[in-house]
C-alpha cells in the first residue's frame, strides 16, 4: 500500500506492485512501524497518545463524551514512525501547510516551482505524499511512477490537473481547497467591475506613455447597474452579497435551484442572464458542459456595451470570439484570469489574442493570489492530508468515496481497518466472513464509480490476530490498497 501506516506488527517486508491488476499491497519495511503496545513517537517528541494541531497545540488524552453519558479517550492512530513518510510540495505551497506537516514529523521537501515531467518522475517514486498547485500535471505516466503515493493535496480550487480516474484505480485520494480562495477571488471580480466602467486600464496605460486623456464618455458608475452571475456557487454567492452592497442589481444562473442571497434574483436560462446584464461574471468548474459555453452565439446574445468577466476556467470562453466581439465595439470591455494554455512559469512567454483589445484588462492567473487565501488554503489542504495519513478520513476527497469514523477508543488492543477495493457484488460478505470472529465497534462504506472504501474499527485483537485480518483482507482478489491503523 502507499503508506507507512500498512502493515500490522510482525508483517515481513514485503513490496508487491502487480502492474497487470489493481489488486496490490504497498507496505513499508516492518522497521518503521510499532507494535500497538509501544505508541510511536514523532520528530516533535509527541506520543500517539497525543495529537497535534496545525498551530502546534498538542492535546494529550482528549476525553469524548459517549452516547450514554460515560467517557472514553481518544486514540491517536499512528502506527509508524512519522520521520518515514516522505512528502513532496511543489509550486511555493504557503508555510502554513509546510509547518503543518513537519509539526508531524514527516519528511516534508519543498520546491518554489514545478518540476519538469522527467525529474518530477524521478521525485516521486519515493513520496507517499505529494502537493501542488495549478502548473504540476499528474498524469497517468506520472503516477504510474509513483510506487509509494497514497494522497495528493491540490492547494487550489482545480483539480484538472491531476488524472483522477488513474488516481483513482490506484486507491490515492485526492483533496483540494474548495472554499478558502472564494473571498480573494470574489474581491478581485468586483474590483474588475469598477475598472471596466470607468475605463481605468485604458486610462493607465495611457498616461504611462505620457498620454492625458481625460474622458467621461462610456465610463458608468456600477451602482443600480445588473450584475449577471454565472454559476452561484461559493465564489458566485460572496460575489452577489458584495455587489449587492455597492448597489448593483443581481441575477444569477445555476444548473440546479438555489437559495438566493439577499435580494438576488435566479433566472430560468443562461440567455435570458445575458440578455439582461450590464457584467456578466463566469463562476463555474471545467466540465464537459461548460467548456466553450461562450462563443459568438453567446457574446450577440449580451447587451451592447456590456461587459465580461472570466474568473473560472480557461476553457469556459472562446477566445477568437471574445477578441472579435471586443474590437468590434459589440462589447465594453472584459476581464480576464484565466486562459486556454498558460505559460508553465513566469516570464514573457504570454501570447493571446485578447493582448490589445480596447478597455480588456488581462490578469495572470491571480484571482486566488493573496495572503490571506494562500494561507487558509495551506491549513485546509494540509489538514486533510493529516488525517487521510494519520486516521484515514476522506472527507472531502475528490476522487474517492467519502468516508469517516468517529474518534476509536484508547484501547490497547484496538485496530482501524482501512480498506480501498473495487465496487463490484460480494466484496462486503467477504470481508465480514474475515471479520466474523472478531468485534466490530464501527464501520462504513461507500463507493464512487468503480472505487469503493470501507473503515472498521474493531477492538480486544491481538498482535497476531492483526496479522491475521490484515493477511486476509489484503489478498483478497479485489484489494486496491489495504490498512491497518493502531
Amino acid at each position: 500500500m502507499s503508506f507507512a501506516p500498512s502493515s500490522p506488527p510482525t508483517t515481513a517486508a514485503t513490496q508487491v506492485r502487480s502492474p497487470s491488476t489493481p489488486s496490490t499491497v504497498r507496505v513499508m519495511p516492518t522497521n518503521v512501524m510499532n507494535t500497538p503496545s509501544q505508541p510511536s513517537t514523532s520528530a516533535s517528541g509527541s506520543s500517539a497518545n497525543a495529537s497535534s494541531t496545525a498551530a502546534g497545540e498538542t492535546i494529550v488524552g482528549r476525553e469524548r463524551q459517549g452516547s450514554f453519558g460515560g467517557s472514553s479517550r481518544v486514540k491517536a492512530l499512528k502506527p509508524f514512525n512519522t520521520a518515514n513518510i516522505k512528502i513532496l510540495l511543489l509550486e511555493n505551497v504557503n508555510e502554513t501547510a509546510v509547518s503543518a506537516l513537519r509539526q508531524q514529523g514527516y519528511q516534508v521537501e519543498t520546491h518554489a516551482k514545478a518540476l519538469a515531467e522527467d525529474v518530477l518522475i524521478e521525485k516521486i517514486k519515493d513520496v507517499h505524499c505529494i502537493g501542488i498547485r495549478s502548473k504540476t500535471k499528474l498524469t497517468k505516466k506520472v503516477l504510474d511512477a509513483a510506487e509509494k503515493l497514497g494522497v495528493v493535496g491540490c492547494f487550489c480550487i482545480g483539480t484538472n490537473q491531476v488524472d483522477l480516474e488513474v488516481a483513482a484505480q490506484k486507491g490515492i485520494a485526492v483533496f483540494n481547497s474548495p472554499f478558502s480562495n472564494s473571498r480573494s477571488v470574489a474581491e478581485l471580480v468586483l474590483a474588475e467591475i469598477v475598472l471596466l466602467s470607468r475605463q481605468l486600464g485604458d486610462r493607465n496605460n495611457e498616461m504611462h506613455q505620457g498620454i492625458w486623456s481625460k474622458v467621461s464618455a462610456n465610463c458608468y458608475e456600477i451602482r443600480g447597474k445588473t450584475l449577471g452571475i454565472v454559476g452561484y456557487g461559493h465564489i458566485g454567492s460572496q460575489l452577489s452579497v458584495l455587489a449587492e452592497s455597492m448597489g448593483m442589481r443581481v441575477l444569477f444562473h445555476d444548473v440546479v435551484p438555489l437559495m438566493p442571497l439577499g435580494t438576488s434574483k435566479q433566472v430560468h436560462s443562461l440567455d435570458e442572464l445575458l440578455e439582461t446584464s450590464d457584467f456578466v461574471t463566469l463562476h463555474v468548474p471545467e466540465t464537459e458542459d461548460t467548456k466553450n459555453m461562450i462563443g459568438e452565439h453567446e457574446l450577440n446574445k449580451m447587451k451592447q456595451g456590456s461587459f465580461l468577466i472570466n474568473a473560472s476556467r480557461g476553457t469556459v470562453v472562446q477566445i477568437p470570439a471574445l477578441a472579435k466581439s471586443l474590437r468590434s465595439g459589440h462589447l465594453g470591455g472584459a476581464a480576464v484570469d484565466v486562459f486556454p494554455k498558460e505559460p508553465a512559469a513566469n516570464g514573457k512567454f504570454f501570447e493571446s489574442e485578447l493582448i490589445g483589445c480596447p478597455n480588456t484588462l488581462l490578469t495572470p492567473h491571480i484571482g486566488g493570489s493573496t495572503e490571506e487565501a494562500q494561507s487558509m488554503i495551506g491549513v485546509e489542504v494540509s489538514q486533510a492530508l493529516i488525517k487521510f495519513i494519520n486516521s484515514g478520513t476522506s472527507i472531502g476527497a475528490v476522487n474517492f468515496p467519502e468516508v469517516d469514523l468517529r474518534a476509536i477508543r484508547d484501547e490497547e488492543n484496538s485496530i482501524r481497518l482501512c480498506y480501498t477495493h473495487m465496487n463490484v457484488p460480494g466484496v462486503l460478505l467477504r470481508i465480514t466472513n474475515i471479520l466474523a470472529d472478531h468485534n466490530v465497534d464501527k464501520q462504513f462504506s461507500d463507493s464512487k464509480g468503480k472505487i469503493a472504501y470501507l473503515m472498521a474499527d474493531i477492538s480486544d485483537v491481538t498482535p497476531e490476530q492483526i496479522q491475521d485480518i490484515y493477511r486476509r483482507v489484503s489478498e483478497t482478489p479485489t484489494n486496491i490498497v489495504t490498512r491497518v491503523l493502531y
